[in-house]
């Protein structure tokens, strides 16, 4: 008998996923950045195990996220490196951002074959409005993190990880709700879904 694939809840996802980021910020706060890096590939690779396990599924930006977790942390463990980790943000943001705008273009629905179950109800222009809007946003946090790492410490780099570039990913999504729901999402069999963090 075939498994069931399972939804998670939106606790457990959000835990999921940023989880591993917390355990950065504090091992990178206690005991500096390498060893925060290496604790973040471990809470990573365990949050995808965890999520495999729950849901019988990973999307296939879970699974480019976590390569670029791997690669790139590796890399800064490997070369003793921090640019590494500082670079792999801008790296998801781009290809990201890349692959939205290439599927408004060739039209394609990208976005809603990752985050479909997330949006019951949205119209095509619902989706293309989000897939642009994500696009553009992507596109200005690639750009932003090349500019904060390039010019700032790797303790001001962290701080702006933590308290600029996180908050703004959930503004952003709250600033996009009534857009949606003008475009017909129904709230209420809205389920918990969400593009995997950098």
């Amino acid at each position: 008998m075939t498994a069931k694939k399972r939804e998670l809840s939106a606790g457990v996802r959000l835990l999921l996923d940023l989880g591993p980021l917390v355990l950065f910020f504090i091992a990178n706060a206690k005991f500096g950045v390498f060893t925060g890096t290496a604790i973040f590939i471990v809470g990573f690779v365990v949050s995808l195990l965890v999520s495999l396990i729950l849901t019988r599924k990973l999307s296939a930006l879970q699974l480019f996220s976590g390569f670029l977790v791997i690669v790139m942390g590796g890399l800064t463990l490997w070369l003793h490196n921090e640019a590494f980790i500082k670079i792999k943000p801008t790296l998801y943001y781009a290809v990201v951002s890349a692959l939205l705008f290439f599927g408004l273009v060739t039209g394609r629905p990208l976005l809603r074959n990752v985050l479909g179950s997330a949006y019951p109800g949205l119209s095509k222009e619902g989706w293309d409005k989000l897939t642009r809007n994500w696009a553009f946003f992507f596109l200005a946090m690639a750009l932003a993190n090349e500019a904060v790492w390039r010019n700032t410490t790797t303790a001001q780099w962290i701080v702006y990880k933590l308290w600029i570039a996180l908050p703004a990913t959930f503004v952003f999504a709250l600033a996009n709700l009534p857009m949606l729901i003008r475009h017909g999402l129904n709230t209420d069999d809205a389920k918990a879904e969400e593009l995997p963090p950098e």
